[in-house]
């Protein structure tokens, strides 16, 4: 175990929790009835709900005030184990080296190049300084100067490499104000289209920009062509998607030959192509939307690869003209089983690179060209890591002609490292690997996969780490991550911040629950819809399981979730309250039903094919009814609970905690001085929080700070809590 110190005694108890208005509403759907005392809440200019916010975040600081020490001790060591002036890995192209840095001090990152021909190798800082001859493409500690929030929604500079393209959010509700800067002289020469999108792409002369605009329900669902020094008012509409279960979105292909527009939905998608130089001609339909069929394109040249689950439940790859008419033209490569789930296929001069997962891992394959063979390609080969747990990806590989590939690796012990693979000799060479600071030494952590057994007897992988020398009796404290939703794999990863918790003992796990795509698309299907409550109970049995072969303590076992894992939070919590000492509930879909029965909120329409339409299908809204954890809320002893959101997060609007832990405070019976609720909101943050590095890690140190306290074993011997 380890020798960090015990958490003090808890002080005396302050005045006790905010009392959050009630105003009685009744909601009857499909002859269902609920009172919803907090549905004057979906007001978020109500001056009653910002007193609320900000008298629950006052409890929540005079309940945690002891723990400001430990709190400073936690950022300390997340500060202390960070390289804070560091470069990444520059990545060449069109005869520049460009990279990202950051300098000591500063919160955000500076955007940087320099010319191949003052720097024939891979460049380095210069001591703390910046490589010799840079190029400041955008020092984004500049633009947030004078704000408490900054966001970059997009940086790309032109083909002709002359501008850069950027668009900047500084209050977190992810409308983007696009700019465009001479990179030669640093003069800005537009600003006049504001409210955007994610992302943007270039016409091949750097003359013209394509970039998406968002509805009220922040859907992008129109794409724009805007000539850079023209007013945005002459800006032209290039594509429009009426269907409110489909986003848009825009890009390039790898040699700038073409703008590449894709519109999707949860379950179908379709691309159109516009050839780069012709950025006012009209967008050539790749394939045309089926239900059920999903497909992502690389155009390379005169040739298109596609990865689509037309014929295969896990996806292939599938080789076609770039003139090609429809999914009847695409020829398929068999590079994959069936059992091996295709994500991802890059195109380059010689050689393809498939991303995939298989047995829970994730794989990059190497597809070499063969003028031989009838199909184009020869044999192929995957790039080998040995350890049990990891992640593997293709990194950023911008030259179509490359030999050697950028691959980046991580695990749960390893640092987020970058490699240079020489595909022609299938050899790995290190280029950087991040340091950490303080003598880390991966040898002293433990990693391993094990596998919970589901209640239908489905075999759910954990990933877990923990100090070598932790004692695995039972004794431990522990924290058990999940999301399991839209598919996303929770990977393993690597956390500079998490060495605090594993040096204090702590067991850490990750559950790869059904929602996910771990196991594959079938793990995706078997985790929505009516099947949603498996990825709850599958979380459940990723706890016993720690439980039951002894990696914690019972009584020690935390539990951490954001967004839609903050919605399995919360339904974990009405389900099996005991199986927690406390959970954190990160800007949680918690009132799931109540969003999903009004379309007019963000993402609603689209969201129905995640957990179905409870305004149109009586079964879909008697299956949310049954575990959205809002409704759900019981006269009961739960954990005790940290719950944190931001003040403008668009997603998960801050009604839906608001309203959960108000309705928490009336019907729990949970002792509040054993078992807290704690419940802060970031005033100026979205989404993903507090957005300066420095900000961030002193916001993630208070949050694991009330973790640790509330698992510790107490100098007072008063046990945990």
């Amino acid at each position: 175990m380890s020798d960090a110190p015990l958490v003090p005694p808890m002080p005396p108890i302050p005045p006790l929790p905010p009392d959050a208005p009630r105003r009685p509403s009744l909601r009857t759907v499909h002859g269902d009835e609920f009172a919803d005392d907090y549905a004057w809440m979906a007001d978020r200019d109500d001056p009653q709900l910002r007193a609320y916010l900000e008298a629950e975040n006052a409890y929540a600081a005079a309940r945690t005030s002891h723990l400001v020490p430990l709190v400073d001790d936690l950022f300390g060591e997340i500060k202390a184990r960070t390289k804070e002036t560091d470069l990444s890995v520059p990545v060449r192209h069109g005869g520049y080296w460009y990279y990202s840095r950051t300098i000591e001090g500063e919160q955000y990152s500076v955007e940087g190049r320099v010319r191949v021909n003052d720097h024939p190798v891979r460049p380095s800082l210069d001591g703390l300084n910046a490589p010799a001859g840079e190029q400041v493409l955008l020092d984004e500690n500049a633009e947030a100067r004078g704000h408490d929030f900054f966001a970059l929604g997009a940086s790309d500079v032109s083909p002709d490499g002359r501008r850069l393209a950027y668009a900047v959010d500084v209050t977190g509700d992810e409308r983007f104000d696009l700019r465009v800067r001479d990179i030669g002289s640093g003069e800005v020469l537009d600003e006049a289209v504001s409210g955007i999108g994610y992302g943007v792409a270039w016409s091949l002369d750097g003359t013209s920009l394509f970039y998406t605009r968002l509805d009220d329900a922040w859907r992008s669902h129109e794409v724009w062509r805007h000539e850079v020094g023209r007013p945005g008012e002459e800006d032209v509409l290039v594509l429009e998607e009426p269907d409110e279960r489909f986003s848009v979105g825009v890009g390039t292909s790898r040699d700038d030959r073409w703008v590449v527009f894709g519109v999707g939905s949860k379950t179908s998608s379709e691309y159109s192509l516009l050839d780069a130089a012709d950025p006012t001609g009209t967008p050539r339909l790749v394939a045309a939307r089926r239900d059920g069929v999903e497909y992502d394109c690389e155009p390379l040249g005169d040739e298109l690869f596609v990865v689509h689950n037309a014929r295969r439940r896990n996806f292939e790859v599938a080789r076609a003209a770039i003139t090609a008419d429809g999914v009847g033209e695409w020829t398929p490569l068999d590079v994959t089983s069936e059992d091996e789930f295709v994500t991802g296929v890059e195109a380059f001069g010689d050689f393809l690179v498939v991303s995939l997962r298989a047995g829970g891992q994730t794989t990059v394959r190497i597809v070499a060209r063969d003028g031989r063979s009838p199909s184009g390609f020869g044999r192929s080969h995957d790039v080998g890591f040995d350890e049990p747990v990891r992640s593997v990806s293709v990194g950023d590989n911008p030259e179509p002609g490359t030999g050697t590939l950028q691959i980046s690796f991580m695990s749960l012990v390893t640092p987020p490292t970058v490699y240079d693979y020489d595909v022609a000799a299938r050899a790995l060479t290190l280029v950087k690997r991040k340091e950490v600071l303080g003598g880390y030494d991966p040898a002293g952590y433990v990693q391993r996969r094990e596998w919970a057994l589901a209640a239908d007897g489905t075999r759910v992988p954990i990933s877990i780490v923990h100090a070598s020398s932790t004692a695995l009796d039972g004794t431990a404290p522990g924290l058990l991550y999940g999301y399991g939703s839209y598919g996303l794999s929770t990977d393993p990863w690597f956390s500079v911040a998490r060495l605090s918790l594993l040096d204090r003992g702590f067991v850490f796990a990750v559950a790869h629950v059904r929602g996910g795509s771990e196991m594959g698309r079938q793990w995706y299907d078997d985790g929505k819809l009516e099947h949603k409550e498996h990825t709850f109970t599958d979380f459940i049995a990723c706890a016993d399981h720690l439980l039951a072969e002894e990696f914690v303590d019972p009584d020690r076992l935390a539990a951490e979730g954001g967004s839609a894992g903050g919605l399995l939070m919360g339904a974990v919590a009405n389900l099996a309250p005991d199986r927690f000492r406390v959970m954190h509930a990160q800007v949680p879909f918690v009132d799931a039903l109540t969003t999903m029965l009004d379309p007019s909120l963000p993402l609603t329409v689209a969201e129905w094919e995640e957990w179905g339409n409870p305004v149109g299908d009586p079964a879909a809204y008697r299956r949310m009814r049954g575990y959205t954890p809002y409704e759900n809320v019981a006269a009961h002893n739960y954990p005790a609970l940290l719950v944190t959101t931001s003040i403008n997060d668009t997603r998960v609007y801050v009604t839906e905690p608001a309203k959960w832990v108000a309705r928490l405070r009336d019907v729990a019976t949970s002792d509040p001085q054993t078992s807290p609720i704690l419940f802060r909101t970031e005033l100026v943050a979205g989404h993903g929080g507090q957005s300066g590095r420095y900000d961030s890690w002193r916001q993630l140190a208070w949050e694991w700070a009330v973790l640790i306290d509330l698992t510790a074993a107490r100098a007072d011997g008063k046990g945990p809590g």
